[in-house]
């Protein structure tokens, strides 16, 4: 057996650091795409120069055409039209804005993907996220437990630091799952939230809690606001975790964006839920018991999803 390849396609901030950290945990070989081919040949270009002195040893290459990325195993897709700031109105480009466009961009980069890699996982982070979910699926004719969307990994990732910070204790030791979808239609779940087994409630009053998960909803604004463009390290961290857990066949119980098929009493949706992350993409999706209270959130936020996909034509 040869080394596993990822194609991850963009090569903007996102997508490059996938490649970076995919290198350097030494996970695939890589091939960076981008329709503008000096972006995707010069990052990969500098990040296979960094690979003697941070001792990784893979191939990475760029490039602007699909050949290259034949037999991947997992295709990560950055495409697309990020959310911007308006210089003058100090509005953000909302999510549905995207649709669109990203629809037409993401189409067209899953359906040359699948030509090269047939028998790939694909991993979505163009935004809006659900809904691209939906395009990748359409577009890809592969079964859904092949095509997941990365939302989940990255609000629990944000989740989880806001509370180490509050707490002054390790990342590590926070444990603690969103559901729903990306930004002010996250469901958080402090019922199912702790520190080394503690429950959060017994280490926060509720005020600080509230304002913990209200900073998560607004994390990727919080990030668009300071830089003027979305962040890239932490979504890029979420996404790398799971495109570990497939290559490595791992079992991951990770939060992600996945097909349901009646499960939490949605159908024919994507949905963030926990899921198990394994070899065949997604492997088993966890149905929780939530509360009426947890119940109502996941209703709106798979609403909103739903309008969002209806845009889309299919």
């Amino acid at each position: 057996m040869g080394r596993k390849k990822v194609t991850v396609v963009g090569a903007g901030n996102v997508g490059a650091t996938c490649a970076h950290w995919i290198a350097a945990r030494e996970l695939a070989d890589v091939v960076l795409v981008d329709i503008v081919e000096g972006a995707a040949k010069g990052k990969a270009l500098d990040l296979l120069e960094s690979g003697p002195v941070m001792k990784f040893d893979l191939s990475i290459t760029g490039a602007s055409t699909y050949e290259t990325t034949a037999d991947s195993d997992v295709v990560v897709v950055t495409a697309g039209v990020p959310r911007k700031k308006d210089p003058v109105t100090g509005q953000f480009t909302s999510r549905n804005d995207l649709v669109k466009i990203n629809q037409k961009i993401v189409g067209e980069v899953v359906k040359e993907c699948v030509k090269y890699s047939p028998n790939s996982v694909i991993i979505v982070v163009s935004n809006p996220l659900d809904a691209m979910c939906h395009v990748a699926l359409h577009e890809s004719g592969f079964p859904s437990h092949r095509v997941i969307g990365q939302a989940g990994a990255l609000d629990t990732a944000r989740y989880k630091t806001f509370i180490a910070l509050e707490l002054g204790v390790s990342v590590r030791d926070v444990h603690g799952i969103v559901l729903g979808g990306h930004g002010d239609e996250m469901v958080p779940l402090p019922r199912h939230t702790s520190v080394a087994g503690i429950p959060v409630r017994e280490l926060m009053s509720e005020e600080k809690l509230q304002a913990i998960i209200e900073r998560t909803r607004k994390g990727g604004g919080e990030i668009v606001g300071l830089l003027g463009y979305s962040g890239y390290y932490a979504p890029a961290a979420g996404t790398v975790e799971m495109v570990e857990a497939v290559l490595r066949d791992q079992k991951r119980v990770i939060p992600s964006a996945v097909y349901l098929t009646g499960q939490y009493g949605y159908d024919k949706l994507y949905v963030g839920v926990p899921a198990v992350l394994g070899a065949n993409g997604v492997e088993r999706i966890i149905e929780m018991e939530l509360n009426e209270e947890e119940k109502a959130m996941l209703a709106i936020s798979a609403k909103a999803v739903r309008e969002v996909v209806e845009i889309l034509g299919y």
